[in-house]
C-alpha cells in the first residue's frame, strides 16, 4: 500500500490529498463512492488524525469530496461528470512544469523587502536612484522625442542601437564587432536563457564558476543542464580544471564572470586568461563571458575582456545597462558569431517578437551623447565611496569576526564569517533586526559567507545597516 514520504519536502498532508486525487481520477474511487473514515485511513497511512483531517479538508476546498455528519466522506457528484464547472487544480499545476521557482532564499529576501521597504537593503543587485543617469535621460527624452510607428521590430534588436553598440564597445571594451553579430536582450538573464535553451540540450555538462551568481539561477537546472565548478582564487578560476572537466564530463559550455566576479569581486589574473581562451581553442569550447561590472572599475581603468583578446570567435560576449546605468531599461546585448544571433533572435521572435523600441532608441541616444562618460566617472567614484563605507562599518562593528578583500570594482563585498553559522537562521535575525543580504549558500558556497551588494542601499544608511548586521550575527552567535 502506498505511504507518504517523511523525507520529502512536501507536506504529509498534500501527498494524502494528491494520491486521493489521483485514485479518484483514475476511478478506483467512483463519484458517490465512501471514503474511509479519517481514523481508518490515518491508522493505514500511519499518520496522525489531524494529518488525514487536513487532506479531507483540502479535497473539500476543490470540490473532489464532501462530508456529510452521520453519512462519512464520499467522492462529489458533481464535480465528477453531473456538471462541467469544474476548478483546475491550481496547487498541481503550479508544483509541475519544467521551469523551476527562484531559490528559497531569494524568495524570503523578496518577500521580506516587500513585506517591509523600511529594511535596509544590502540584498538587490541594483543602482540606487542617485547612481542612475535619471537626469541625462529626461534631457535625451525631451531632445529626441518619438514620432515613429509604435510597431514590432527587428527581432535581433533596433538597428540603430546596435549600431551604437558598435562604436560604444570598440571604444570602452576593445571589442570589435559589428551590427550583424549583436543580439539585443532584456539584459544578462535572458541572454544567459536563450543560450542554455537554444545552444544546449537536457543532459549537457557545463562548467561555472565556484561560487558563482549562475548557481542561484534555476534556469540552468530547469534546462536539465549539468553543473560542474571551477574553484575561484583570489586570481580567478584556473584553466587546467577546464581540461579536467572536459576529459571527466565531456563539457559543453564554460560560463565566466571574469571583471569584478559576482559574488568575489575577483578580476582574473592576465595570464590565466590567456590560457583561458587557449584552454578553449584547443578544446573547441565555447566561452560564455558575461560583463556586468567592468565599467564600475572604481581607478577608471577597466579591465578588458576575454572577448577583446578573442582571436578564433570562442567567446560569447554579455553585457548590459543594468549595472551601469539602470536596470529599469532592460536593455542588454550579446557579441555573438552570426549564427548564433540568428538562432536566438528567431527563439526571441517566438517569445516576445522583439523588446519595447523605446527604451532601446533611448539607450542609443545615450551611448552616443557626451553624458555617458561623466557619468561613468560619478558613478565609479559614487561606487568607490559605498564600498569603503561598508568595509569601514565591518572593521568597526566585527573587526574579529569577519575577513574580506575589498573589491576594486563591482557592487558587493564577499565576507567571510569566522564562526560556525547557519544560512537561514542569520538571515531571520537579520530581518528581525531590519536589514537583508545575500547568503554565500546562494552562489554555491559553504554556510558562513555573506554577499554585500552596497549599490541600492543609500551613502547614509549603510553604517546602521551593518551596525544591525552585527548585532543579528552576535544573536545568532550567542542566543
Amino acid at each position: 500500500m502506498w505511504k507518504p514520504d517523511r523525507e520529502s519536502g512536501v507536506p504529509l498532508y498534500q501527498q494524502i490529498a494528491d494520491d486521493l486525487e489521483k485514485r479518484i481520477a483514475y476511478g478506483e474511487f467512483p463519484p458517490g463512492s465512501l471514503l474511509p473514515s479519517e481514523r481508518k485511513l490515518a491508522d493505514q497511512l500511519g499518520v496522525n488524525r489531524s494529518t488525514v483531517i487536513l487532506a479531507y479538508s483540502e479535497l473539500r476546498s476543490l470540490g473532489i469530496i464532501e462530508s456529510q455528519m452521520g453519512s462519512g466522506t464520499r467522492v462529489s457528484k458533481f464535480k465528477w461528470g453531473v456538471t462541467t464547472k469544474h476548478t483546475p487544480n491550481w496547487h498541481r499545476y503550479v508544483e509541475g512544469g519544467s521551469f523551476l521557482p527562484n531559490l528559497a532564499f531569494l524568495r524570503r529576501i523578496r518577500e521580506a523587502l516587500l513585506a517591509d521597504n523600511r529594511l535596509i537593503d544590502f540584498a538587490s543587485g541594483e543602482l540606487s536612484a542617485d547612481l542612475s543617469p535619471v537626469a541625462e535621460l529626461n534631457r535625451l527624452i525631451l531632445e529626441h522625442p518619438y514620432t515613429e510607428h509604435l510597431g514590432y521590430d527587428n527581432p535581433q534588436g533596433l538597428v540603430q542601437l546596435r549600431k551604437a553598440l558598435v562604436g560604444f564597445l570598440s571604444h570602452y571594451r576593445n571589442i570589435q564587432t559589428t551590427d550583424s553579430s549583436i543580439l539585443i536582450t532584456s539584459g544578462s538573464q535572458q541572454s544567459l536563457y536563450l543560450i542554455t535553451q537554444c545552444l544546449l540540450a537536457p543532459g549537457d555538462a557545463v562548467a561555472i564558476e565556484d561560487p558563482s551568481y549562475c548557481y542561484s539561477l534555476p534556469m540552468f537546472q530547469s534546462a536539465g543542464l549539468r553543473l560542474f565548478r571551477l574553484p575561484v582564487d583570489d586570481k580567478g578560476i584556473r584553466p587546467d580544471d577546464i581540461r579536467m572537466l572536459y576529459r571527466k564530463h565531456r563539457i559543453k559550455m564554460v560560463f565566466v564572470n571574469p571583471n569584478f566576479q559576482n559574488p568575489t569581486g575577483t578580476v582574473l589574473d592576465p595570464e590565466r586568461r590567456r590560457e583561458l581562451l587557449e584552454v578553449a581553442s584547443e578544446l573547441g569550447l565555447p566561452l560564455v563571458e558575461d560583463d556586468p561590472f567592468g565599467l564600475t572599475a572604481y581607478d577608471g581603468l577597466p579591465p578588458l575582456p576575454l572577448k577583446s583578446m578573442d582571436t578564433v570567435g570562442s567567446v560569447l560576449y554579455i553585457g548590459s545597462f543594468s549595472k551601469i546605468a539602470a536596470s529599469g531599461l532592460r536593455v542588454g546585448w550579446m557579441v555573438a558569431p552570426n549564427p548564433v544571433v540568428e538562432r536566438l533572435a528567431d527563439a526571441r521572435q517566438q517569445m516576445d517578437f522583439g523588446l519595447s523600441v523605446i527604451p532601446q532608441r533611448l539607450a542609443a541616444h545615450f551611448l552616443k551623447s557626451p553624458y555617458i562618460q561623466p557619468h561613468l566617472d560619478r558613478l565609479q567614484m559614487n561606487l568607490q565611496l559605498k564600498r569603503d563605507l561598508v568595509m569601514e562599518a565591518l572593521h568597526r562593528e566585527l573587526p574579529e569576526l569577519v575577513t574580506f578583500t575589498g573589491p576594486q570594482g563591482g557592487l558587493h563585498l564577499w565576507c567571510r564569517i569566522n564562526a560556525q553559522v547557519q544560512d537561514h537562521r542569520l538571515l531571520e535575525e537579520a530581518i528581525r533586526h531590519g536589514v537583508v543580504f545575500v547568503p554565500g549558500s546562494v552562489y554555491g558556497s559553504d554556510s558562513g559567507y555573506v554577499r554585500f551588494t552596497f549599490a541600492r542601499a543609500r551613502a547614509e544608511d549603510i553604517g546602521p545597516g551593518i551596525s544591525r548586521f552585527a548585532s543579528a550575527l552576535r544573536r545568532v552567535l550567542d542566543p
